[in-house]
């Protein structure tokens, strides 16, 4: 080998080397990266000192398990529909009459938006008629006592047109992804046993009328420019208010309602409006199992809403454990002015409505009114001490966002409709979590409570790398950190 030769040679051993240093240090560089991804943080503490506030970030590392550690194992669940609160005909009408049109634009923006300081509501509740969240009591067919409209010639949804319709037609143009469910408080007066939108059941020779009461309502609404997501048959079906317009319908009377009429009717017209059993609290879930238990019914049923007033939500579990194919929700929680949630305040509500609710396969939660004003109203009977997501002063239309707000917005902001929910251990000492995979970036967001007057300070592995951070004292915090890119991989619907 002559000179020349030999020192192509050594260049080249020079070169390997180089490339194969070269291509270590990238690797090293690679390894550092993902040891030290970024997690961002948001905080919310019980005073609202801090509101919805970005704190110091933290980075994922090779760092040891604190005694209070949360494992994301990343098992995808349910898929969520998303966040929200109902838009009861007090809140719309506080909405249209107490705001300007600019403070109206505002808060619409806030809370169905996702621009700026938007929170990006997904989901809504309307009432099919009147409830106690109204300026009166009516229905979509009212007619004078001892008079009756089974061909439904004057039903009408004319009482909502000025505001309700207006407002949630708002909403959707902001977010067009937005769900709306709906739930009827009463059949009217003339379809039931008491004669009135107060007290009785649905009478016998009605069924098929007040089924075609709920189907002529979505279509109406369709009409309108709102199409209805689902239908509940009754809210609170187990309750007869003495004040307000109730009914009570068993758990029979449900499944022969869908079973028979309202299913059939809906499938007929190739509706995708879905249909919801239950829509009362935890504490009864024999009712919507002995629906789900009808072969007729069951068929037309996709899930069983939930309420929180009593109970608990592991009865969500219970009933999703006996029927996997049912999905579940949360389509009523309110704030106000009692135990719990007084005492329990933001981490309580967090806790209880967000985060243990989607651990228990909720889909989706809904607290009660959107908005509400100083005086907790106005309202036609029933609670006379709930609070509202916002609180609307009726003087000059100055808003006040209170811990249902907050609660919703560290879940609404960053939890994208058809996010997974993904397995995680549970934490304690104090601390609550549950996290979502973004399907469209697979972004991961945890949120957690700190429901303890102390700082807890926690570790949080995923993938092998784990992070610590501290919780201020009753708090609720934010955590989101890059993922893997989305996957056709197994999921829930």
């Amino acid at each position: 080998m002559n000179k020349q030769d030999r020192g192509i040679e050594t260049l080249g051993r020079i070169g390997l080397c180089m490339v194969l240093a070269l291509g270590f240090a990238s690797r090293s560089v690679a390894g550092d990266a993902v040891a030290s991804q970024a997690v961002s943080s948001w905080v919310t503490t019980a005073d609202h000192s801090l509101a919805l506030s970005p704190a110091d970030p933290t980075t994922f590392g090779s760092r040891s398990r604190l005694p209070i550690h949360i494992e994301v194992d990343g098992t995808r669940h349910q898929r969520m529909v998303g966040f929200g609160a109902a838009l009861t005909d007090s809140s719309a009408w506080l909405i249209t009459h107490r705001l300007s049109a600019t403070q109206r634009d505002a808060l619409l923006q806030e809370l169905f938006g996702r621009e700026g300081q938007g929170i990006g509501l997904d989901f809504t509740r309307l009432t099919i008629g009147s409830s106690d969240f109204s300026l009166s009591h009516y229905s979509l067919d009212d007619m004078p006592r001892g008079q009756t409209d089974p061909e439904l010639r004057h039903f009408s949804i004319a009482p909502n047109r000025g505001d309700v319709i207006p407002v949630a037609r708002a909403a959707l143009a902001i977010n067009p992804q937005l769900k709306v469910m709906a739930s009827p408080w009463s059949a009217p007066g003339w379809m039931k046993t008491s004669g009135s939108l107060v007290k009785g059941t649905l009478a016998d020779a009605h069924f098929d009328a007040f089924a075609r009461y709920l189907v002529q309502y979505t279509e109406a609404y369709a009409d309108a420019g709102i199409p209805i997501f689902a239908l509940t048959v009754q809210n609170e079906p187990d309750y007869e208010p003495a004040d307000y317009p109730g009914m009570r319908l068993s758990a029979a009377q449900r499944a022969r309602l869908i079973g028979r009429h309202l299913g059939p009717m809906l499938a007929a017209r190739g509706s995708s409006t879905l249909i919801f059993d239950w829509d009362h609290n935890w504490d009864k879930p024999e009712h919507p199992l002995e629906v789900l238990r009808d072969p007729v019914a069951s068929r037309y049923v996709a899930a069983v809403a939930w309420h929180c007033y009593g109970g608990d939500v592991t009865a969500q579990s219970k009933v999703h454990d006996a029927f996997p194919d049912k999905d579940a929700y949360l389509t009523e929680c309110s704030g106000g002015d009692w135990e719990p949630v007084k005492s329990g305040g933001l981490t309580f509500l967090a806790r209880e409505q967000i985060i243990r609710t989607s651990r228990h396969w909720a889909r989706g939660a809904l607290l009660w009114n959107l908005a509400l004003d100083e005086r907790k109203g106005p309202f036609a009977g029933g609670c006379k001490t709930c609070r509202g997501v916002v609180t609307i002063n009726s003087a000059d239309g100055s808003i006040t966002r209170n811990d249902e707000y907050y609660a919703l917005a560290h879940a609404s902001r960053f939890v994208r409709q058809g996010a997974w929910r993904v397995g995680s251990s549970a934490g304690g000492e104090g601390i609550d979590n549950v996290v979502f995979e973004n399907a469209d970036d697979g972004s991961l967001v945890m949120l957690v409570t700190n429901a303890e007057p102390a700082p807890r300070r926690f570790s949080v592995g995923h993938r092998g790398k784990v992070f610590h951070y501290t919780a201020p004292p009753r708090s609720l915090i934010t955590l989101t950190w890059a993922g893997s890119p989305p996957s056709a991989g197994p999921g829930g619907r």
